[in-house]
């Protein structure tokens, strides 16, 4: 087992790491509900459509739950790498019972679960590419187009890093402004803290190096089409022909 996928096994399927994930969690997604609510926007589906997609990385299902409420005759498949992540997600889809359902996927592996080994209508990930190394991003990718049916779409909401130090110190200054006890949390980070956040920033790379991985793999319409700060939604759509 290589060190990074030994950390991310250390970190999402550890129950004590979980649980503190999921005891922090409202307060991470009150910033977020806007961006996930933007990218299932931008999926081109009319609000009765009846379609099937698939949440890679779902967690605990927050950007499965926003394509779910936004198109109220969508269903998921929901794919994740932690089973005590899916269990939370479990309970938090409770009243999406009988839209959605779980499998397991690791995607550091590259290895899918035959129930997404079909033409998927759309694919959306949010906040796990950003663990992957480049050259596994660039399969995965791939992997995406692969399974995509003719004109669906692949939309990532992610981090990014900046290549400019005055960009990420802009970038820093905004974040603290809005939060103010960010300097203290980030100087006094507990052990297991630091290690989720090491996990978390290890292979966090630029955007332009991953837009351009995107079209790499077939995609077309490749845009970032939304950006604040370090935070992104990019994607594009497999070609009709």
């Amino acid at each position: 087992m290589s060190d990074s996928a030994a950390t991310n096994e250390a970190v999402w399927k550890s129950d004590a790491t979980i649980a503190q994930w999921v005891a922090t969690a409202d307060e991470r997604e009150r910033g977020r509900v806007w961006a996930r609510r933007f990218m299932a926007e931008l999926l081109p589906f009319g609000g009765e459509d009846a379609f099937t997609f698939a949440d890679l990385g779902a967690g605990t299902g927050a950007a499965a739950r926003a394509v779910l409420d936004r198109y109220p005759s969508s269903s998921a498949i929901l794919a994740d790498y932690s089973p005590q992540m899916m269990a939370e997600g479990r309970r938090g889809l409770a009243a999406y019972e009988g839209r959605y359902r779980y499998v397991e996927i690791d995607l550091a592996g590259g290895r899918w679960p035959a129930e997404l080994d079909r033409e998927l209508e759309a694919v959306v990930s949010s906040l796990c590419v950003h663990h992957l190394p480049d050259d596994r991003k660039a399969g995965l990718f791939r992997e995406i187009f692969d399974r995509l049916a003719p004109g669906a779409w692949y939309l990532n909401y992610d981090p990014v890093a900046a290549q400019d130090p005055e960009v990420e110190e802009a970038w820093r200054r905004v974040e603290d402004a809005r939060d103010p006890a960010g300097a203290a949390k980030r100087a006094h980070r507990t052990e297991e803290e630091h290690a989720r956040w090491e996990n978390h920033v290890r292979h966090i790379v630029p955007l332009e190096p991953q837009l351009a991985l995107v079209r790499a793999a077939g995609f077309e319409a490749v845009d970032a089409y939304w950006k604040e700060l370090d935070h992104v939604i990019y994607g594009g759509r497999r070609p009709l022909g």
